[in-house]
């Protein structure tokens, strides 16, 4: 790697500074690279402004992407106090001074010190990457940096012990996301949630920026995309202001640290799209330290159907006894028009509309997921003597005791069917009406299926030629059967 320096556009004693700051990163360069800025006293504002080459590459050879934040005077130590914001790739400038700071960035005084602008070469063509960072030093009064914005309240008003619609996975300008926080919050009560988790990548900027847009209607919970080279991870529910770093690799060996990070600050550990194709998005981690997986993202695609069909293997271990088995969601991980906050949702069963109620709804997989509000259901089994369990409860009975499954679904529209599946595999099947409505029971025994969950589907493409089952409309974690 080569940096070089120049001042011009004023100096230390004038109004302004500017200095430009140039290098040569090689294929193979380290995934953070971190260009120190020495920022003398006086400093009222520092900006930043970055540009890269992106030269030709040959044909299935990926070519440059670099991303960018800063770390300020007191360091780039992983899971330090030092940060101050990231952008990734989503800007090329930004500013920070004690008033205000631009989206994704914090917002506090400029103290004197090395500051580091921290350049991530997300992936490096083979002739390299040459890059310019232009950092600005405004001089004058400090400022004062203004009371901490509200963070949003912990409970809202709800319906007491009641399913409630969300979805926790979300992008606004804070971070590659095109829609505002009112516009988030806009869209999410036209799509009848009840709760939102504000998500950004690798920053918590976000976490003040929706004051005065919750309501009794609308609880917003506060989390991260903590998003590795190794996979994304969804930091649901963190307490606000609390910041998880993502500086490592599964080879790190550091992941199940910054997981305990997550849970000590109150949120729950969700890997998110496992399959996903963009580079990085592949969660390389294993599923040891999560508390639930994101099984569908957005539009259902083929890589979702390999992420539950992935899921619904580890569901085995817990049908023998193993006792803990991961939660399914579903998030739209909504970034801009046209993609569609809700779609799909996470529905929870909570005993209120708070943030440790849907939290404990979520870890026990009292939980299913839909495209739409449009869609409801309800799912459980039945045994003799009134024996009842709903969405993620065991029903303990007798191996050989019958047991009675029933789905009740409406609003899915015409064209599809419900599947339940168990440790064997799909062992009913029936079309839903033209209406979009339909009761279903099936009757088995613990002995033929360790647990059986529901699967709502549309109709297939290809009118099934392939075997492969069309897209999701709605899908529920499992019903165990057993006494174990």
């Amino acid at each position: 790697m080569t940096f070089t320096q120049a001042d011009a556009a004023g100096t230390a004693d004038g109004p302004e500074q500017t200095r430009t700051l140039s290098g040569h990163l090689p294929t193979g360069a380290p995934d953070f690279v971190y260009v120190p800025v020495e920022v003398p006293r006086g400093v009222r504002e520092i900006a930043v402004s970055y540009s890269y080459d992106k030269p030709t590459v040959p044909a299935g050879t990926q070519g440059n992407a670099c991303d960018i934040g800063i770390f300020d005077e007191r360091g780039t130590e992983l899971g330090g106090r030092g940060f101050r914001g990231w952008s990734g790739g989503a800007r090329t400038e930004f500013a920070i001074s004690a008033e205000e700071a631009t989206p994704g960035y914090l917002a506090g005084p400029v103290k004197a010190g090395t500051w580091h602008v921290v350049l991530g070469p997300y992936t490096v063509a083979p002739q390299g990457l040459d890059y310019k960072i232009t950092v600005t030093l405004r001089y004058g009064a400090p400022g004062t940096t203004p009371e901490q914005g509200a963070y949003p309240p912990q409970r809202a008003k709800g319906r007491g012990r009641a399913w409630y619609r969300g979805d926790s996975h979300l992008h606004t300008v804070h971070s590659d996301g095109k829609r505002t926080p009112a516009e988030v919050v806009a869209a999410a009560r036209a799509a009848g949630l009840d709760f939102i988790t504000t998500t950004e990548h690798n920053t918590i900027s976000s976490h003040t920026a929706f004051e005065g847009l919750w309501g009794d209607d609308l609880l917003i919970l506060t989390g991260e995309e903590i998003t590795t080279r190794n996979g994304h991870v969804v930091a649901l529910g963190t307490d606000p202001g609390v910041f998880i770093d993502w500086r490592y690799r599964a080879r790190d060996n550091r992941f199940g640290q910054f997981a305990r990070k997550v849970r000590q600050a109150g949120g729950l550990v969700i890997p998110a799209h496992p399959h996903g194709t963009c580079v990085g998005c592949n969660w390389k981690f294993g599923f040891n330290e999560a508390d639930a997986v994101e099984v569908w993202n957005a539009d259902f695609t083929p890589d979702d159907e390999i992420t539950i069909s992935e899921w619904d293997n580890t569901l085995v271990a817990a049908s023998r006894g193993d006792g803990r088995w991961l939660p399914a969601v579903g998030h739209s991980d909504a970034h801009r028009e046209p993609q569609v906050v809700g779609l799909p949702q996470t529905v929870v069963l909570a005993d209120d509309l708070s943030r440790t109620a849907l939290q404990e709804g979520i870890r026990a997989g009292r939980s299913w997921i839909a495209e739409s509000s449009k869609i409801d259901l309800t799912f459980e089994a039945v045994g003799g003597r009134g024996k009842h369990a709903g969405i993620g409860e065991r029903l303990k009975v007798g191996g050989a005791a019958e047991v009675t499954v029933r789905l009740k679904v409406s609003g899915v529209g015409s064209g599809c069917s419900v599947r339940f599946i168990t440790d064997q595999g799909q062992l009913y099947g029936t079309p839903v009406p033209d209406s979009g409505e339909l009761s279903a029971e099936w009757r088995t025994t613990a002995s033929y299926a360790a647990y059986v969950r529901a699967e709502v589907r549309r109709a297939p493409a290809d009118g099934g030629a392939s075997g492969i089952p069309g897209p999701m409309a709605a899908m529920t974690n499992p019903i165990w059967l057993g006494e174990r």
